[in-house]
């Protein structure tokens, strides 16, 4: 059996996302064998954003593949970033005429992976269809790929169990971002398509969703407006190992990983 093993890296936060993802990817990929390492970076430039600075760091960092979020263009050099840089995506389903890609096949050693952003709608106005956006998608010479993977950048959770069931045999994959929390109910479907809701957060451990826990608490007490800072302090390191089998485009194994910098 030929298998390709990918580690998929939950929503990076700030500088303790990016400092976690120097120090752990390395490991990761000398204890789990990893070939290939996606990240979604949508928050990864000051827990905002993406910038091109960001993105060779990360790249420097052993980050192949990045994907985001409705926070791309938080930062305005993205609108450019987006357009010049073929291996960072902004969902697939924007409407029509914006900046930048939603899909991507990596060419690999004898395989080729296929690898879509996508944003769910619920509590996130804005956006197309996901679910017509992947099937025409998969309709073109994209299906065709090895291997496709799809991080889902969803807020509500029927959404993304339902966009799994949807695409359960179609594609290899389906990888939840957004919540920064990741969920306990990693499996692999019926038809052979790895499943996870959410892969968590890679950024600051003692904060709210990577954010200073004390600016989000005074908020909720007041109702006031209030500018957000990531948090400082050791941190968490989330995300997954999927294994799959080239042969059957089928994946064998998915793994939670949750790592914390000890404080």
């Amino acid at each position: 059996m030929q298998t390709l093993t990918v580690l998929f890296i939950g929503d990076i936060v700030g500088r303790p996302g990016r400092r976690a993802v120097r120090t752990e990817v390395p490991i990761l990929k000398r204890t789990h064998g990893v070939d290939l390492v996606i990240a979604n970076v949508e928050n990864a430039a000051g827990g905002f954003g993406v910038t091109a600075s960001v993105v060779e760091e990360l790249r420097a960092s052993g980050i192949d593949l990045m994907t985001t979020g409705n926070h791309v263009w938080d930062k305005r050099e993205s609108y450019d970033l987006i357009d010049e840089t073929p291996f960072l995506l902004r969902p697939l389903n924007y409407p029509p005429g914006v900046p930048g890609r939603g899909s991507l096949v990596y060419q690999g050693d004898g395989w080729r992976l296929g690898l879509v952003n996508l944003s769910g709608r619920v509590f996130l106005p804005g956006f197309d269809d996901p679910f017509r956006a992947i099937s025409a998608l998969l309709q073109t010479d994209f299906g065709n790929a090895d291997l496709i993977l799809v991080d889902f950048h969803a807020e509500a959770t029927a959404e993304k169990v339902a966009l799994g069931w949807y695409l359960d045999g179609k594609v290899a994959a389906v990888v939840g971002t957004h919540t920064h929390i990741q969920t306990a109910d990693a499996r692999i479907l019926p038809e052979g398509t790895a499943y996870i809701t959410d892969v968590g957060m890679t950024g600051p451990l003692n904060s709210v969703l990577g954010m200073d826990r004390a600016i989000i608490i005074n908020k909720f007490l007041t109702q006031m407006p209030a500018r957000f800072e990531v948090a400082s302090g050791p941190y968490t390191f989330q995300g997954v190992v999927i294994t799959f089998d080239l042969t059957n485009r089928r994946a064998v194994s998915i793994e939670r990983i949750f790592t914390n910098e000890p404080e």
